[in-house]
């Protein structure tokens, strides 16, 4: 992605941004599509602006907005280029989930942390373990050492979906406690994946001779494709194979998004449900 130079000197861009209270709402309005036209490399200059206390609240706000949509802008951006690229980090991809609401917010911290929990299991690898064993050591650590719980309180929350806030609280979702399970458990060498089942999302520990499922919600419980297939049944679906195996880092950030919309929507917050829509889209109609 390549930036435009911005065409306009600071004093310029001052000026210009004084304009954003002009009694005249057509000039108002000329300023602010102007402002937006300057592109990303605009934020810096408008974020010094706003840190400016003589500005009125009504500039300020507007300043807020302006920054708002060109981060959104770039976020739209960058998210198809994680999935046309390849889509091969999910930790990034988690990222651009959160930095809808967190836009400063940069893969190096995320690594950084989850190479403080991948540390912790690390140690306990020390020996031959067979898949089960693995795993319950792997859920000591998650949930007795590391202490990862379900946010079953507020099961809704979008500050759910945001990877760096799961990172700090150690509550979440289904579906973002499986994002750091799994990513954990691959750093670990471990043939563990993402799986799409219905409500709920869950991980598969997935070789060519061995096959398990793991509710990381529920403290990481083993069961088997009998327990899925007697879940499919009270649900009265038809069973696919995506219930049963792998999905793809694309399905996760996905179901991510959709995890959001609804839990906008119940906030009754439409704006950023809508939003979130929008960054779906892109995901979904860029697929091969």
């Amino acid at each position: 992605m390549t930036e435009e130079k911005i065409d306009i000197n600071e004093k310029e861009l001052t000026a210009l941004i004084s304009l954003l209270d002009d009694e005249d709402v057509e000039v108002s309005n000329h300023v602010e599509k102007k402002l937006l036209s300057l592109g990303t490399s605009v934020i810096p200059y408008l974020e010094k602006e706003w840190m400016n206390n003589s500005l009125i609240p009504d500039v300020r706000s507007r300043i807020e907005d302006i920054i708002h949509e060109l981060q959104y802008e770039l976020l739209k951006e960058r998210l198809m280029e994680w999935k046309t690229t390849g889509a091969e980090n999910l930790l990034e991809g988690m990222m651009l989930v959160a930095n809808y609401q967190y836009p400063d917010l940069n893969l190096g911290y995320l690594t950084r942390k989850l190479e403080q929990f991948y540390y912790e299991a690390w140690k306990e690898f020390n020996g031959e373990y067979t898949p089960i064993q693995e795993v319950k050591i792997l859920n000591d650590i998650i949930y007795n050492r590391l202490k990862f719980r379900p946010n079953s309180k507020n099961f809704h929350s979008p500050s759910n979906g945001m990877i760096n806030l799961v990172m700090e609280s150690k509550k979440g979702n289904p579906l973002s406690l499986c994002v750091i399970y799994l990513l954990i458990a691959q750093k670990l060498k471990m043939p563990i994946y993402g799986v799409n089942l219905p409500n709920l999302f869950i991980v598969t520990y997935k070789t060519d001779d061995t096959q398990f499922y793991i509710n990381v919600f529920n403290n990481g419980i083993i069961f088997t494709k009998a327990d899925i297939d007697n879940y499919i049944e009270q649900l009265h679906l038809v069973k696919q194979d995506a219930y049963y195996q792998p999905c793809s880092n694309v399905d996760i950030v996905s179901r991510s998004l959709r995890n959001l919309i609804a839990s906008f929507e119940k906030l009754g917050e439409y704006k950023k449900s809508d939003d979130i829509k929008t960054l779906l889209r892109i995901i979904d109609d860029s697929r091969d």
